[in-house]
């Protein structure tokens, strides 16, 4: 038993760290979530952020978008050219992805100065992406509404997901402890 630990230590100790550092995001996030009622259709301030954002960028291409709270749900109603194309909810602020994305970081270990610095730019990143995703997916579905399941739950999750991945890929190749091992 104890040749099979030290065998898959490594595995191991990333497996640890990955779920130690996953449950500690999440709590966190949940706790944040846990200040606002929801029944009472009350948006958290970072989904609400991240929706009006989104519009800002939208303007760029027409001055007729804005959003509006929603009245009977916690989400954000979001209109380009006037009309209503989609609604800002939770799960839409890319903070789930962004902790996975950390968890992972953590879990494949570097420098301090590295992982942090990896970390604010990849968070980064992440958001401004899923900002620019949001209002790509609005005049998308304002354009071609009968395409709206493969734009929102196919092409859009795959092409912020594939980001996240390179940046993982980048990670463990050049900055992670596994990165410095590998070259020697």
């Amino acid at each position: 038993m104890k040749n099979l630990l030290q065998q898959y230590k490594p595995f191991l100790l990333f497996l640890g760290k990955f779920i130690v550092s996953y449950l500690i995001l999440t709590i966190i996030y949940q706790t944040y979530l846990n200040r606002f009622d929801a029944k009472n259709a009350e948006v958290d301030t970072f989904t609400q952020s991240v929706a009006e954002q989104s519009a800002m960028v939208l303007s760029w291409f027409d001055l007729k978008s804005y959003t509006m709270p929603h009245l009977t749900e916690p989400t954000v109603k979001l209109f380009y050219k006037g009309k209503y194309i989609s609604r800002i909810i939770e799960g839409c602020n890319a903070i789930s992805v962004i902790i996975l994305f950390i968890s992972f970081v953590i879990a494949f270990t570097g420098k301090f100065k590295n992982t942090l610095l990896f970390i604010l730019f990849g968070t980064v990143l992440i958001h401004i992406l899923n900002i620019g995703r949001i209002a790509l997916l609005c005049v998308a579905l304002y354009n071609f509404p009968q395409y709206e399941h493969l734009l929102h739950g196919v092409i859009f999750p795959l092409v912020i997901y594939g980001i996240v991945f390179l940046l993982w890929v980048i990670w463990v190749n050049k900055y992670s402890f596994y990165a410095t091992e590998s070259a020697k």
